[in-house]
């Protein structure tokens, strides 16, 4: 019994305290007039790194000459790659991967009555990364060279970075912030008050789209890779005293 109420009297003792904590910031903040305002901040800016992917693949029924096949598209796109003038360090090659292809049989109740192997597929795929845009998206654009030598290359889209993106998110951070305090002043003299200090401030979404792309924006935020000029944007919501 006893432990029951010291439980029951910690309880008590513990709402009491939250209710006190509570009134004790109702008064802190009682009476003072607020104004909440949005602040917002863009940039145009032209990506510096180019990332581009491609894949290629060969089948056999003899597992020797498929990689055999596949290693001599490797040399072929090496030589391409090299003829476009970009250097050793600037593309990497993947490990070659082998799967097992095989062409099953069913009867009408989806049972398999027979299986026959159509052969090996080896796959390899390819990363070019740098600084020299325009020259990548020339090596992305001419692989009709590589195609016309039968090898079955499959392209990817360039997609864009840029690598000073730290350095741009403090800085409209900070022009975001400096252009709610603007608001809040102008809103507060044409209301005949004065801007006060600022009570609290939050960081809205950083979004990145293609510039003049038309592109939504995203809840989560937006990370454009597709435009290798684009815009950047931040809002911070401030809420500032006014006296």
């Amino acid at each position: 019994m006893k432990q029951h109420l010291g439980t029951f009297l910690i309880a008590i003792a513990v709402i009491v305290a939250a209710a006190l904590a509570g009134d004790a910031y109702k008064s802190r903040n009682y009476g003072i007039r607020k104004i909440t305002v949005t602040g917002k901040a863009e940039q145009h800016f032209t990506s510096d790194l180019v990332v581009w992917n491609a894949n290629f693949s060969r089948r056999s029924t003899e597992l020797q000459k498929a990689y055999s096949l596949i290693k001599g598209d490797e040399e072929k796109i090496r030589a391409y790659l090299k003829k476009m003038g970009l250097a050793d360090t600037q593309y990497v090659f993947s490990s070659i991967s082998t799967s097992e292809d095989w062409d099953y049989q069913y009867d009408q109740y989806g049972r398999r009555i027979s299986s026959t192997f159509l052969g090996y597929t080896l796959r390899q795929s390819l990363k070019v990364e740098s600084t020299d845009l325009d020259r990548v998206e020339k090596v992305s654009r001419e692989i009709t060279e590589l195609l016309d030598q039968g090898i079955q290359l499959e392209s990817m889209a360039p997609m864009y970075y840029y690598t000073k993106l730290s350095d741009l998110k403090i800085d409209l951070l900070a022009k975001a912030s400096f252009d709610a305090r603007v608001r809040a002043e102008t809103i507060a003299a044409e209301a005949g008050a004065q801007r006060g200090r600022l009570l609290q401030a939050n960081m809205g979404i950083f979004q990145i789209t293609g510039q003049y792309s038309g592109e939504d924006y995203s809840w989560g935020g937006t990370f454009n890779l597709t435009n290798k000029k684009k815009t950047a944007s931040i809002t911070v919501k401030a809420e500032y005293e006014v006296r």
